[in-house]
């Protein structure tokens, strides 16, 4: 029997995204990683993020979150490593949704910075040992914390150590 008043059930779908951490590990003042700004939907703030997005048809994690670097920030990277993966939930109009996302340490190979993807407002280089308190989400911040600790050999200045 219906009952009138109770909430909604909506139904949950699965998702699957990929991206990545690319650090330039080159750079004379220390490793720069790359980030993008864009517009939070929900409160209109620029936020920093890692780049990342939907696997496309037969694509590998991996070659995701190489696809979705080149075209969220114009800079062509390789996947060295896995960084690790975040899930979450959140719900849509119309689903529930559990979120998978695959993150990467990629190395950068070529390209310009660009802003030409429609989601993206800035595109920029920051100094990985930054990172953590820049971007916009704990489970990023983490991330970024755990990449440099692999490319340092150190504990993350803040971080458990």
């Amino acid at each position: 029997m219906d009952n009138p008043g109770a909430p909604r059930r909506r139904p949950v779908v699965a998702e699957v995204s990929a991206g990545g951490l690319v650090v330039d590990r080159g750079a004379e003042a220390g490793p720069l990683a790359l980030v993008i700004g864009r517009r939070s939907a929900r409160t209109g703030a620029l936020e920093w993020v890692i780049p990342k997005g939907h696997l496309e048809e037969a694509e590998t994690p991996r070659q995701a979150a190489e696809r979705e670097v080149a075209e969220e920030t114009g800079i062509t990277a390789v996947a060295a490593e896995s960084l690790g993966i975040v899930d979450y939930w959140f719900a849509a109009e119309d689903r529930r949704v559990h979120k998978t996302v695959h993150h990467f340490l990629l190395d950068p190979v070529g390209g310009a910075l660009s802003t030409a993807d429609r989601e993206v407002e800035q595109v920029a280089w920051v100094p990985l040992a930054d990172l953590p308190g820049r971007l916009a989400y704990a489970d990023e911040s983490r991330l970024a914390t755990r990449a440099l600790e692999l490319l340092t050999g150190e504990p993350a200045p803040g971080g458990p150590g």
